[in-house]
């Protein structure tokens, strides 16, 4: 790794976290579950992150403003126009995807 002073570090990580934000609200017709499936993880794992880190840093947020933020508007709007039903092999593959308790 290159000799990064903690100040670039910390902003070329929110600079990567605004443009993968930008890009999952382009990409609305990728559904959370699909990251879920894929990835491990969705818009709203990252939301939950984004308000982990405020309230550690003594900044109350919850859940709401958290996904705002990712979401670019309030959630429930976004999931009007753009979540669809997960079909059964979305769930499926979910469900098996579940670490074993």
């Amino acid at each position: 790794m290159s000799d990064l002073t903690p100040q670039q570090q910390i902003e070329f990580e929110a600079a990567a976290f605004r443009r993968l934000v930008s890009h999952l609200r382009e990409r609305s017709d990728v559904q959370n579950i699909d990251l879920m499936n894929l990835a491990g993880f969705c818009r709203n794992c990252l939301s939950n992150w984004y308000r982990d880190a405020a309230n550690a840093a003594g900044v109350p947020m919850d859940k709401e403003q958290s996904r705002e933020i990712v979401y670019g508007m309030p959630y429930e709007e976004w999931r009007a126009l753009n979540q669809r039903e997960a079909s059964g092999e979305q769930k499926a593959t979910f469900e098996a995807s579940k670490p074993k308790e």
